[in-house]
């Protein structure tokens, strides 16, 4: 199997990217603030929230970031371990709800072939 390295997310990194399109970045930064802060929904519930997402979009970065601020925000490990849980559900849940499009598909084949 190859091994697959990711680059470590550094300060390094943030200020290349940074200074490379500051006014995105900026903009990018204030979004994820405004997103990540108490509202209808906790902090610690958008974590939780973002854990899962990582984990559907398969993202490292990301599960290494949320993970990091779910713990921070006081999500206990069997909160995050459920929110994984939640992701691969709802990623298999996707695959049998596609299976439409397949059942769609054979039964045109049976139209053709009848």
């Amino acid at each position: 199997m190859p091994d697959i390295r990711f680059p470590k997310a550094t300060p390094a990194y943030a200020e290349r990217r940074r200074a490379l399109s500051p006014e995105a970045d900026t903009a990018f930064q204030a979004f994820s603030k405004a997103v990540f802060a108490d509202g209808a929904l906790d902090a610690r519930t958008k974590q939780l929230i973002a854990v899962a997402v990582s984990h559907v979009t398969q993202c490292p970065w990301c599960i290494e970031g949320h993970v990091k601020a779910a713990r921070r925000q006081g999500a206990s490990a069997e909160q995050i371990m459920e929110a994984v849980w939640v992701a691969a559900e709802m990623r298999a849940g996707a695959a049998f709800a596609h299976s439409i499009k397949t059942l769609d598909l054979l039964g045109e084949d049976d139209k053709q072939s009848g």
